[in-house]
């Protein structure tokens, strides 16, 4: 029996999932519809539907793909005949990978709330395999390293490599591997603080009383926190007035609809680290302590605000144009705020790629801030930025492997 029409199946449907991807990447999941997916690829959509019983099939097809190429990627590293070539081999592949689906790895920080339990739990098993490795790979490179640290480092190292489909950016395609690869690299041979003997809280520091607050900023709290645990599209008005105990109606008299409490969480965002970065860098009285004041100012309010960091990152697609682009300009400005400063300490880097590594230490904090694991503190997230953006490393070096 020939094997060629299942072969040609096969092709179409990762093509499929390929532009599906970018599309739910550029727009949001709930912003793009089947025959959207079917114009782009240049099929009708019933044709969609050969391949695909839902648009959500086709993003655990998109996602399989990544997981599965990502561990592709670790699994060719771990085979170099050289046991300490096999961990860089790694990180080079993922790195290489990472820009050639810069349009679609950003699918890693919000699939998950559009998959259903079943569907998330498949579809980790090749992934958390693959990142097991790594950690393996490192504490292999790295035998006095800890557990914890091994899994710190190998969770940042992932959020740089795939911090290039978090921002707009443009680098030639080899000054863009080598930045993201020495960033990497750097990240990797930090020797982190210990971590606290015990986790006693996620990191995010929420009212015990939200009754006391007044009620503009308790639908605001509560809001932010729906948005991030289901996403902006499964939560509606009477959902958030429900969770802040105020009746559905009487939301309306503080916010006109569930776009402009989405607007009034990324403008809060926004301010908070304005003035964050103003209080950060008043005193200071060198460029490195001033980027050193503002590593270890944006760690903590980052982590302090995880939710409203999370939803920062994954939700833009559902603003309105106004909002996208005042809030764009913002960020760009915040951006431009802390490569002003890393170019004091990495004088012989261009403009281009000081964009680059500082996007990656901003990506590893959101990152590290939403997954609060056993391993993660602030002290041991900005002891990662520091050597990445051109400092000193602070941390203690006596437990150091010789």
């Amino acid at each position: 029996m020939p094997t060629s029409p299942p072969r040609r199946s096969k092709d179409r449907q990762e093509a499929i999932a390929l532009v599906a991807a970018e599309l739910f990447c550029a727009r949001g999941f709930h912003n793009v519809a089947i025959e959207d997916i079917a114009q782009a690829v240049g099929i009708t959509g019933p044709a969609i539907y050969r391949h695909f019983p839902t648009k959500q099939a086709v993003l655990a097809a998109a996602v399989r793909e990544l997981g599965s190429r990502f561990a592709e990627c670790v699994h060719a590293g771990a085979r170099e005949a050289v046991p300490s070539d096999r961990l860089p081999a790694a990180l080079r592949a993922l790195v290489r990978y990472a820009l050639d689906r810069r349009t679609v790895a950003r699918l890693y920080q919000w699939e998950g709330r559009c998959l259903d339990a079943g569907q998330r739990a498949e579809l980790a098993v090749p992934f958390d395999a693959a990142v097991r490795m790594l950690r393996q790979l490192l504490l292999d490179l790295r035998p006095g390293l800890g557990e914890q640290d091994a899994a710190l480092l190998v969770s940042a190292a992932l959020s740089a490599i795939a911090s290039p489909s978090t921002h707009r950016a443009s680098l030639s395609r080899s000054k863009a591997e080598r930045t993201i690869l020495d960033c990497v690299t750097t990240v990797i041979a930090v020797h982190p603080p210990a971590p606290p003997p015990r986790r006693t809280s996620s990191g995010r520091r929420r009212p015990d009383r939200l009754d006391l607050l007044p009620r503009r900023e308790r639908l605001l709290a509560e809001a932010i926190r729906l948005f991030h645990e289901r996403g902006y599209h499964q939560v509606s008005i009477s959902d958030i007035g429900q969770a802040a105990g105020i009746n559905a109606s009487s939301v309306y008299t503080h916010f006109a609809s569930k776009a402009e409490l989405l607007a009034a969480a990324y403008y809060r965002a926004t301010s908070r680290v304005e003035h964050t970065t103003a209080a950060a860098l008043a005193d200071a009285s060198t460029p490195a302590q001033a980027l050193s004041r503002l590593i270890d100012a944006y760690v903590e309010i980052t982590f302090d605000q995880a939710d409203l960091a999370a939803v920062y990152v994954s939700e833009s697609e559902n603003l309105a144009p106004a909002d996208l682009r005042r809030l764009r300009a913002a960020q760009r400005r915040h951006v431009d705020t802390w490569i002003g400063l890393v170019a004091e300490s990495r004088p012989g880097e261009g403009p281009a790629e000081l964009r680059f590594r500082t996007h990656a230490a901003l990506n590893i904090v959101t990152d590290l801030a939403r997954a609060a694991g056993p391993s993660v503190t602030e002290a041991r997230t900005a002891a990662l930025l520091r050597p990445m953006l051109g400092l000193p490393d602070r941390t203690e070096r006596s437990a150091a492997p010789a």
